[in-house]
């Protein structure tokens, strides 16, 4: 009789100690493995997406080590890299604990807001809607020190790392941020000095962005642009038409020069009523310290250069010479393609 309660005794003893091993300790699978656990996901949706990944060999059993270690309840939301041979115990103090892998996202300048947003999306799967919701909510604006309806022209253009499942706010609060730090501190008395209002100016450098290509010219094309505004000629501003066109940017066509909206530079005298883009440091930079040239036009060379203008005879000229340059590209394209 005390064999057989030995026996029970020590074959109990095996199996918990068996079964403990099994459901925390044995090694789960054999290579490292990517996962992205969605914020609200239960237990049971999290051990599915780990068995589909190949991370648990068994979703049961993840299931009960979950409840009985208290992580059921415990896990966290955001995108993970596992490491090879993690049991489920290490698993889910792995999944506990947050140890999330950021994301490199990289904004470029001139980036609108819907193009941030795309970008968001894709890259740390944010809620595209929602940040533009954000972006065109005023009291979020003004919540943040922006004296403006919109986030236009405040999502600094900057490479960033981003948590995989970041809120939207969270994401919006950041590029503002870091907006502010880039921002230069007397950013708003230069502003005043030229007689217009910090947003005036971010809405100047957003259309100098918009036109600059080379970084050296940018200060130039801003002070054509600080010309026009005194001498109260129209900007026309191409890049202010790109951004009212739904398929742009694409080469602008007289109709498009005649869209009624404020936006509409060709159309309406002064700055158009937001930012087109966010601009970066280099066009900020340009807005609020302006060459002090006589040019009053600029047309571009095809290289990304700009040739500047005192006289609309000027501009002309410079204008006809480079539709030579187009017409013979597009020459060359034809021929290439056989045509």
């Amino acid at each position: 009789m005390k064999k057989k309660i030995r026996y029970f005794l020590v074959f109990g003893i095996f199996a918990v100690a068996f079964a403990g091993y099994t459901i925390f300790f044995k090694p789960c699978y054999n290579g490292s493995v990517t996962v992205h656990i969605p914020k609200g996901a239960g237990i049971k949706r999290i051990a599915q997406i780990l068995y589909n990944a190949g991370a648990i060999q068994n979703k049961n059993v993840f299931q009960l080590a979950a409840k009985i270690s208290g992580y059921d309840t415990k896990v966290q939301a955001g995108r993970f890299v596992l490491l090879p041979t993690m049991n489920n115990l290490e698993l889910l103090r792995l999944l506990h604990r947050s140890r999330q892998v950021e994301e490199k996202v990289t904004i470029p300048e001139g980036s609108t807001a819907r193009q941030i947003a795309g970008i968001l999306a894709a890259r740390v799967k944010i809620d595209s809607s929602e940040f533009m919701r954000l972006v065109f909510d005023s009291t979020f604006a003004a919540a943040n020190n922006i004296a403006a309806n919109s986030l236009e022209g405040y999502l600094f253009p900057e490479t960033y790392r981003f948590y995989w499942g970041i809120t939207p706010v969270e994401a919006a609060k950041i590029l503002i941020r870091q907006f502010f730090k880039k921002l230069p501190a007397d950013a708003a008395e230069k502003a005043a000095a030229l007689g217009y209002s910090l947003h005036e100016m971010i809405i100047l450098a957003s259309i100098v962005e918009g036109e600059a290509v080379l970084p050296q010219e940018a200060a130039i094309i801003a002070g054509v642009y600080h010309n026009r505004l005194k001498k109260h000629i129209r900007l026309q501003a191409d890049p202010t038409i790109q951004y009212i066109i739904p398929d742009g940017p694409r080469r602008l066509l007289n109709r498009d020069l005649r869209i009624d909206s404020p936006y509409n530079t060709y159309k309406y005298y002064g700055l158009p009523p937001g930012p087109i883009n966010n601009p970066g440091s280099t066009a900020i930079a340009a807005a609020l310290n302006p060459a002090d040239v006589p040019y009053i036009y600029f047309v571009a060379k095809g290289d990304g250069s700009h040739v500047f203008s005192r006289t609309l005879k000027q501009h002309n000229r410079a204008k006809r010479e480079f539709d030579k340059v187009r017409r013979r590209v597009a020459r060359q394209k034809k021929a290439a393609n056989g045509g």
